[in-house]
């Protein structure tokens, strides 16, 4: 007989011919002692009854179920978080996986039905895996958010759309989400507790401190004023950190800048340890020259480029147009690739530099002028879209005569932005080559007039840098770099009184404690030797002392060798020879944290300053100081604090990964069990 044919069928035909008596007879000799098991299979292959052999219990109605709803067809159950379909004879163990993988915290979040909570579900005798709770503490997610906030410097107010906040409940249903008022508060805490760190950080500063000022204005018309410190440490490392971010009060002259700048330097006690100060601007101000002011050097020489450029401005706006639709268009970038390649006219990087700063402008001419050709022939080849940007004659050589009036500023420049450490002596070095460049170019009779015109402006502001450097102080500054020295400081700079001033200054604060224990030395060795030394020992003591006092000095010693080569560390070299100057070297430790610019001269001149503009610009008032003091702390090392704990995000992002691979694998676990 072939049983295979239709067991169906046998099954029914079973059921016809056997009496119900017969079939729990049957049933109980068969299956004697088996108990139900959910081993997390489908219904049609866990449905073993147990006979009832005695009384039964009260049927109990699974906690899942109040997840879901029954569909009005009767024959499926929807999830009521994400509306995942199951048939309705799906075990209610299926279910349960289905709550704890895709919507982890689940019972967290309330009855999701009217009627009341269901009764537990009776204990199996073969239990499932433990579900472990999460490494990371929901809370800990918003701390991820507050790092977000400041390394984007966005302001809170961020996090008040709404589709954000749905986007991580949809992520995690459990997720707690603060409140854009904690998010504020926590912000301000943490400002608080880590302005407190640098403040006992610089109360360990043992040298003298420069300060440097910035200042901008945000989209609420607030004008802003960065303060920031640099100072040299005993290792010969060079520190900055930025110590406020305040608005100036109207009318946002000289006085309410020191005004706000006194209040900054009496919160970090920083008042009598103030060598000099960095800023942009003129100097007019009395209180601010009480300071030692310091022009910055990469501001006047970006007002220097602008000046020369203007006589230009129309043609790099025509190729400042061009480039933009370059960058637009695949097909004209490729285009203009191709036939770079074809004319041997150099590789181009995409997305080239629009930027309206020295760096984009720039390379709006170093295109025109290498690139002359492939830039044609593109515009030729679109006429439609680009004809109006086709250079004439004239244009072409405007940009040619630029160009190479202006490759020395080029060079320059980069040096200024790859410097590792631009000290005075070196932002004086550059600044007087420019004055020269421009100096020939005024005076060549080759120069065209429009160029000319341009030159005079140029020169009168590198003359009007050149007179605010011209003092003791900048001397000082400038000599101490071992490149520099007094051989290739300017020539307007270097005078006889200024050296004068400079050696009684290094007397008169840098001699006394090294004096003091040079003579305790002494008079120790001669504590041990009395009795034993001749009279003419002691005759040579007297010459040695006297020697060390007057005419040797170190900066004598120190000036009469030659400069060391432009690539040496400056640092470095005063840490190796700081043995041989060890009242210099101090003199040396102060004077060169003075800095040559008030921020990094590629924040001027990169499309870098582009990016911080916007940022700090569109802050609104609230979150202006907290942001930016914050970010700027975490990027020099100082740890995320709130109140007296670290927050160590990176820690907490790879709980979070660990958590996340655990669970994926008890997933992949409860699959293969199935």
């Amino acid at each position: 007989m072939d049983w295979g044919f239709n067991s169906s069928f046998s099954n029914q035909s079973l059921k016809v011919d056997m009496d119900p008596k017969s079939l729990a007879a049957m049933n109980a000799a068969v299956l004697p002692q088996i108990d139900s098991v959910d081993i997390g299979l489908g219904s049609m292959e866990k449905a073993i009854i147990v006979p009832n052999t005695k009384p039964r219990k009260k049927t109990m109605t699974s906690v899942y179920l109040k997840y879901f709803e029954t569909m009005p067809d009767g024959k499926s159950r929807r999830c009521k978080f994400c509306g995942q379909s199951y048939s309705i004879a799906t075990a209610t163990g299926n279910l349960g996986r289905h709550l704890s993988n895709r919507h982890p915290g689940y019972d967290k979040l309330g009855d999701c039905s009217n009627s009341p909570a269901p009764q537990p579900v009776s204990v199996a005798k073969k239990p499932q895996m433990p579900t472990k709770s999460p490494a990371v503490e929901v809370d800990h997610l918003n701390w991820l958010i507050v790092k977000w906030l400041l390394v984007a410097s966005l302001p809170t107010s961020t996090l008040a759309e709404k589709w954000l906040t749905n986007t991580f409940k949809f992520l995690n249903p459990s997720f707690e989400y603060w409140s854009v008022e904690r998010f504020h508060t926590v912000l301000r805490e943490v400002f608080r507790s880590m302005q407190e760190t640098v403040r006992l950080t610089l109360e360990q500063v043992s040298s003298k401190v420069s300060i440097t000022l910035d200042s901008w204005t945000s989209y609420q018309q607030i004008k802003y004023m960065s303060v920031s410190c640099q100072w040299i440490d005993e290792n010969w490392s060079f520190q900055n950190v930025l110590l406020d971010v305040c608005p100036i009060p109207s009318p946002c002259g000289s006085s309410e800048i020191y005004f706000v700048l006194l209040k900054v330097l009496r919160l970090y006690n920083l008042e009598t340890k103030i060598l000099s100060c960095t800023l942009k601007g003129d100097m007019d101000s009395q209180k601010l020259a009480a300071l030692c002011c310091i022009p910055c050097a990469a501001h006047t020489l970006n007002l220097i480029v602008t000046d020369g450029l203007r006589s230009t401005e129309r043609v790099i706006m025509k190729i400042r147009e061009f480039v933009m639709e370059l960058n637009s268009s695949p097909e004209m970038s490729e285009d203009f690739a191709q036939f770079t390649t074809a004319y041997q006219e150099g590789n181009w990087r995409f997305p080239l530099d629009a930027s309206a700063r020295w760096s984009g402008n720039y390379q709006m001419l170093d295109i025109a002028r290498k690139a002359g050709k492939s830039m044609e022939t593109v515009v030729r080849k679109h006429e439609e879209q680009l004809g109006r940007l086709l250079l004439n004659t004239a244009e072409k050589n405007v940009v040619n005569v630029m160009h190479k009036y202006l490759e020395p500023f080029y060079k320059t420049i980069n040096d200024l932005c790859t410097s590792k450490m631009l000290t005075v002596g070196m932002a004086l070095f550059f600044m007087d080559h420019i004055s020269d460049t421009i100096l020939a170019c005024k005076d060549s009779r080759q120069t065209p007039e429009w160029l000319k015109k341009a030159a005079e402006d140029m020169y009168a502001k590198a003359q009007y840098y050149s007179n605010q450097v011209c003092s003791a102080f900048i001397y000082m500054t400038a000599i101490l770099d071992p490149r520099i020295k007094i051989e290739l400081i300017p020539e307007y700079l270097n005078l006889e009184t200024y050296m004068e001033e400079a050696r009684n200054h290094f007397i008169r604060n840098y001699s006394t404690p090294y004096f003091s224990s040079i003579s305790n030395s002494y008079t120790t060795q001669e504590v041990e030797d009395r009795g034993n030394a001749s009279f003419a020992e002691e005759i040579a003591r007297k010459k040695r002392r006297a020697t060390i006092n007057s005419a040797t000095d170190e900066l004598t010693q120190y000036l009469s060798e030659p400069p060391v080569s432009m690539p040496t560390d400056v640092l470095d070299w005063w840490k190796v020879n700081s043995s041989r100057y060890p009242r210099l070297s101090l003199m040396a430790r102060d004077f060169l944290a003075v800095q040559s610019t008030a921020l990094l001269p590629e924040h001027i001149f990169c499309t870098k300053g582009d990016e911080i503009d916007r940022q700090r610009s569109s802050i609104p008032q609230y979150d202006t100081q907290a942001l930016l003091c914050v970010k700027s702390w975490m990027q020099n090392g100082i740890k995320l604090k709130h109140k007296s704990t670290e927050i160590d995000c990176e820690r907490i992002m790879e709980l979070q990964a660990a958590s996340a691979t655990e669970s994926s694998s008890r997933r992949f676990d409860k699959k293969q069990i199935s």
